[in-house]
């Protein structure tokens, strides 16, 4: 009876062992524990390796259970500014004066032609009261164009046109009056490339003037800055220069021959085609050439720059004035022409200048205008 006792007592001992050695990994028997080293040096055992794997499960379950943390705060980071960074200014859009500038040259000339009786064709420029008392069809703008705008403000112009204007009588006679000028207030809702405020393409596009036209006096009229042609030349069949010139002008004009015998390798230039004129006559050629008794063309690469006059003989038989400003450069003892340039040469620094006073006649009347005939 004891004997069994001490056998459970016994048998119970060994099972909590059994259990404890299934928890804590108990170690195997000293001669297992030792393991050669591998090849590296290191020594492993089976608790160490345990230990290992322990620590490798915490970290995997520690990463799962921050990666919620860690997108909330790349999510907070991403949606600041980053810093030390300039975030691009987009550039401003200088507003465009061309539909303005078209609405008052409309404007204008129907207000020209309107008179007593149909002020009504005014109601699509301006829409204020309006009571005109001259005859409709007294006035005419033959032609007009924009010579001046500016912005009084935002969206706010202040446009002036110039229109030649005729006039008839009650015979219906017609007289040129001349050139006038009329400043107009236009007032847009459109975008700034139509000469609004408004910062979407797609918005609204009108115009309205503020008042009828004003009649203001003409520009002052200026003489032009000193040219950079000192030297004369004048029309010789002698000198290289003006032949060159006369020989390129004639087939750029007339198409007397091709462009190519005159011009420098790799230009690029079109003679007027069909051809203007039937002859073409210089009258006058001046150069910044330092001596105009030069008739040797110097070394290769010299430039030359010529203010060319010209009479072109038309279809008609009637001569025209012309002028060109050419560029001439030596090549193989021979000018050649390497450009008709877009304006004639000044001098640096040159300016212009207020122009004498002029009697204003009806052959002065583009400089200072007629009174309105209304």
């Amino acid at each position: 009876m004891k004997r069994a006792r001490r056998q459970r007592k016994s048998d119970k001992k060994k099972q909590f062992v059994d259990a404890e050695a299934w928890d804590e990994e108990v170690e195997e028997p000293q001669d297992t524990l030792a393991a050669e080293p591998d090849e590296t040096g290191w020594k492993t055992s089976t608790a160490h390796l345990s230990g290992i794997t322990r620590l490798v499960r915490l970290g995997a379950w520690a990463l799962v259970a921050s990666g919620p943390v860690f997108g909330v705060l790349a999510l907070l980071g991403s949606s600041g500014p980053a810093q030390g960074v300039t975030e691009p200014v987009a550039a401003a859009t200088p507003a465009s004066q061309t539909g303005p500038a078209g609405f008052a040259e409309l404007f204008v000339a129907a207000y020209l032609q309107a008179g007593q009786g149909t002020e009504r064709e005014l109601a699509p420029y301006y829409s204020g009261s309006v009571a005109l008392s001259v005859k409709p069809g007294t006035r005419t703008a033959t032609q007009s164009t924009v010579i001046a705008s500016r912005e009084v403000q935002p969206g706010y112009w202040s446009i002036t046109v110039a229109a030649d204007v005729t006039t008839q009588d009650d015979n219906g006679k017609a007289k040129r009056v001349g050139v006038q000028y009329f400043r107009v207030g236009i007032q847009t809702t459109s975008p700034a490339g139509a000469g609004g405020t408004a910062k979407s393409a797609a918005a609204t596009t009108g115009y309205a003037a503020t008042s009828l036209p004003a009649q203001v006096a003409a520009p002052t009229a200026l003489q032009p800055g000193a040219l950079a042609y000192e030297s004369e030349r004048g029309s010789s069949s002698t000198d290289p220069a003006v032949e060159t010139a006369r020989g390129f002008l004639s087939a750029y004009l007339a198409g007397t021959s091709e462009l190519d015998r005159y011009t420098s390798p790799g230009t690029s230039l079109q003679a007027i085609r069909p051809a203007p004129y039937t002859a073409v006559k210089v009258t006058g050629v001046r150069d910044d050439s330092p001596s105009s008794g030069q008739q040797k063309v110097p070394a290769d690469g010299t430039v030359l720059h010529q203010l060319v006059q010209v009479d072109a003989t038309d279809q008609a038989g009637s001569p025209v004035s012309l002028s060109y400003a050419l560029t001439l450069k030596s090549r193989a003892g021979r000018w050649e022409v390497a450009s008709v340039d877009d304006a004639p040469a000044i001098r640096a620094s040159s300016a212009p200048s207020a122009a004498p006073h002029i009697t204003p006649t009806l052959d002065a009347v583009a400089i200072t205008p007629t009174p309105s005939s209304s």
